[in-house]
């Protein structure tokens, strides 16, 4: 295969003993090479500290403890991020909204999709009234059938970029723009809102020290494995240790 690391080879074998952990993988063949690489440059990192004892996993988690530590977040860091994303930090927020879903097919290509959805959302802008109408004749989305209803949804049940939209618009409100996600392009509207109540700083203070202490980690870690890669003599493959679902 031509990897080498350390002026030790990467067999065959090794990659496509891995590859079968990475079949869901974009490129599993390069998701494979790029773990048993970091993987080597890891076992040998831990075997020069000294570190042998257990299985290939136990010694990779005992050079991280080891290696990779961050300081507990204080209070006055919580604060700031519970400050900064009280939305996050509320139950009870729910939206009723309807939306007209344009599918990308190979028979409707995004720009044909785009032009007419452009039209159908300044018909609706003009005649509001209409959107039960267009919904079932225009959306791809099985609610189409209902007027293009949605029902009742709360946070967490759509895709991040539909959720960021909904949770935006007023009541009554249609969105300005279409908005396109891995579906397709909607024209969305929220017909009913209730807000949420905030949830106590003290009631979440623990599970924001967890997240913070889990982002500083990942990014210590970060650092740590480029410092390992750029030491480590790798041939025939440009690694991005950080990216390996092996640090996960």
């Amino acid at each position: 295969m031509g990897i080498a690391v350390n002026g030790i080879d990467v067999t065959d074998a090794e990659v496509a003993a891995e590859m079968a952990h990475h079949a869901g993988a974009a490129n599993p063949l390069k998701q494979a090479v790029h773990e048993v690489v970091l993987r080597r440059v890891l076992l040998a990192q831990a075997a020069r500290l000294g570190i042998v004892a257990g299985d290939e996993d136990e010694r990779i988690e005992a050079l991280f403890e080891r290696e990779v530590s961050v300081p507990l977040a204080d209070d006055a860091a919580c604060r700031r991020y519970y400050e900064a994303n009280l939305a996050r930090f509320s139950s009870g927020e729910m939206v009723e909204a309807r939306h007209i879903l344009f599918q990308v097919t190979p028979a409707a290509p995004l720009d044909l999709l785009r032009d007419t959805g452009e039209g159908i959302l300044a018909e609706l802008k003009a005649r509001p009234e209409r959107f039960d109408e267009l919904a079932r004749q225009y959306s791809n989305c099985p609610s189409g059938a209902v007027g293009g209803s949605l029902g009742q949804l709360t946070r967490g049940q759509t895709v991040p970029e539909f959720e960021a939209l909904l949770f935006r618009l007023k009541a009554g409100e249609l969105a300005g723009r279409l908005l396109e996600t891995r579906f397709g392009l909607h024209i969305v509207q929220v017909l009913r809102r209730e807000e949420g109540r905030a949830v106590p700083f003290e009631a979440v203070r623990g599970h924001i020290a967890d997240l913070l202490r889990r982002e500083a980690w990942q990014r210590a870690l970060h650092q740590y494995l480029h410092i390992l890669v750029g030491r480590a003599e790798i041939e025939g493959v440009a690694l991005e240790g950080a990216s390996s679902p092996l640090v996960q």
